[in-house]
Formats: structure tokens, C-alpha cells, sequence
């Protein structure tokens, strides 16, 4: 990754990090190897594997239903957390961020 492009993902994932509802952040490679991770080590190898194996099947559903598409981003939302990824580029960007509504509530 050039110079440049690597200084605009830092200021991005720094302004992502800055958010007061963001728990975490991971950046997975093609590997499946988290490159980068403000969670423990632990709970970020289980997010990682998981995650992307899910990342994997969703775009696999995509593609059969049209091969000329692709999936961009998921968001689920738990009874505890909000995940967010975002795949690109050989690279998935993972966020869990509590609710931002907290007036929320799960039975």
C-alpha cells in the first residue's frame, strides 16, 4: 500500500475509532489474518474467522442469485451490538459499535 493511500486509511479508521458508539475495530486480509485491531486478541481472531466465513457466504448467496453482482456491506443488529462490515479490496473492515438509539429495547 503506497505512502498516501495507507495515511488516508489510518485518518480513516482513527475518525471511525473517535466515534463515541464504536466498541472496536478490525481490518481482516485476504487471509482471513487480522492486519490491524483495537480489541483484545482473543476476541478479535473469533470476530475475524467468523465474520468473514459469514462475509464469504453472503457474497457466494449474492453472486448465484446474479452472477453480475456483489455484496458491498452488512450490518447486523444483536440484542447487544451493531456489526458493521465493509469488504474491499482483499480486505474486510469490521466495526462493533453499541446502539445508537439506546432507547432500543429486546425482549
Amino acid at each position: 500500500m503506497a505512502g498516501t493511500e495507507h495515511d488516508q486509511v489510518e485518518e480513516t479508521l482513527k475518525r471511525i475509532e473517535a466515534n463515541k458508539y464504536v466498541i472496536g475495530t478490525i481490518v481482516v486480509n485476504a487471509e482471513g489474518i487480522p492486519i490491524r485491531t483495537t480489541l483484545d486478541n482473543s476476541t478479535t481472531v473469533v470476530y475475524a474467522q467468523l465474520l468473514r466465513h459469514l462475509t464469504m457466504k453472503a457474497r457466494n448467496t449474492v453472486r448465484d442469485l446474479d452472477p453480475q453482482n456483489d455484496i458491498c456491506f452488512l450490518r447486523m443488529q444483536t440484542k447487544k451490538h451493531n456489526i458493521l462490515v465493509a469488504p474491499e479490496n482483499n480486505f474486510l473492515l469490521i466495526v462493533i459499535q453499541k446502539h445508537v438509539n439506546s432507547l432500543r429495547t429486546f425482549p
